[in-house]
């Protein structure tokens, strides 16, 4: 029996209704389970960037009532040479930190994606620095490298390895990428996991070396991987304060590791000037912002996400 015009655009239009009802349930549905997560977003990003910025603005010592100064704290920042030698130590840090720990972790990954005897001991050693609190570890290494401590104690010399301007920045730099090496070796065993055998197993058969393997295959595939532990390690070398902080408080010998998160807290704590330090983490904001938008820019070019 024919189905009149009238009839199937009234049934048409009931489907419509009932698809345009479920699509608005399950989009609020959507939002209801992601509010949690806005939540934590709003008060724990949005709200303190916001306040920041208010902060910027005003002269407050946390005791006394804040007073609208207007931009005084930011060029009082953008003129102060502290200000400049801290972002200078920083970025020299982070430079000693990040290449070291990648590719540190990149080789230790890629001895033990192979399963060899002992492997899964070394793993769990290997994540014990990450998971233990900085300032403890700070302490051990300091121990270490002090003036009587364990290095010079077996190497029979009195070398100031913390307190000389020419060595405190690179022992410091040392301690942070050896805590970071745990984490970045087990995403890089992830990713190598993770790459087809199929892949591997034809670029042998086509006579290629392993050496080979690695530069032209497994390397290329790895940089999502590469993208997501360059990103993290810049991020948390920048942000790096209490193991530093510990191993060398106070800027170290002629301020060769006042990092710019220790001169944040200093401005903040003990000098009691939140306006400065407010703009100074705003720096550090916009400043670990634009790494990364740069650094998104570069393996994006060449970062596949498809295997």
């Amino acid at each position: 029996m024919p189905v009149s015009a009238p009839s199937l655009r009234a049934a048409v239009a009931t489907a419509n209704t009932k698809h345009a009802g479920l699509r608005r349930r399950e989009t609020l549905m959507a939002y209801g389970l992601l509010t949690p997560m806005l939540f934590g977003v709003a008060a724990f990003l949005l709200v303190p960037i916001v306040v920041l910025i208010g902060l910027s603005f005003a002269e407050w010592d946390i005791l006394r009532p804040m007073q609208w100064v207007g931009f005084d704290n930011w060029v009082k920042s953008a003129t102060d040479p502290a200000v400049w030698r801290s972002l200078g130590v920083t970025a020299l840090f982070v430079v000693l930190v990040v290449p070291v720990q990648v590719a540190v972790g990149l080789w230790l990954a890629t001895m033990l994606v192979r399963n060899l005897p002992g492997s899964a001991a070394v793993r769990t050693i290997l994540v014990l620095p990450w998971v233990c609190a900085p300032v403890v570890l700070g302490i051990v290494w300091q121990w270490i490298f002090s003036y009587q401590g364990v290095i010079n104690t077996l190497a029979d010399a009195r070398i100031p390895w913390l307190t000389s301007e020419a060595t405190a920045l690179p022992i410091v730099a040392f301690v942070q990428a050896w805590s970071q090496v745990g984490y970045v070796s087990l995403f890089f065993m992830a990713g190598l996991s993770n790459i087809p055998d199929a892949v591997v197993e034809a670029a042998r058969i086509d006579g290629a070396s392993e050496r080979q393997i690695f530069w032209r295959i497994k390397l290329p595939l790895l940089k999502p991987t590469m993208f997501f532990v360059t990103v993290t390690g810049i991020i948390a070398a920048f942000q790096s304060f209490d193991l530093v902080y510990r191993l060398s408080p106070n800027g170290g010998p002629g301020g060769t590791t006042d990092l710019i998160a220790a001169r944040i807290y200093s401005q903040a704590i003990p000098n009691a000037n939140v306006g400065e330090a407010a703009v100074l983490a705003l720096i550090l904001f916009a400043t670990l912002i634009i790494v990364t938008l740069v650094q998104n820019a570069y393996f994006s070019r060449s970062t596949t996400y498809d295997r």
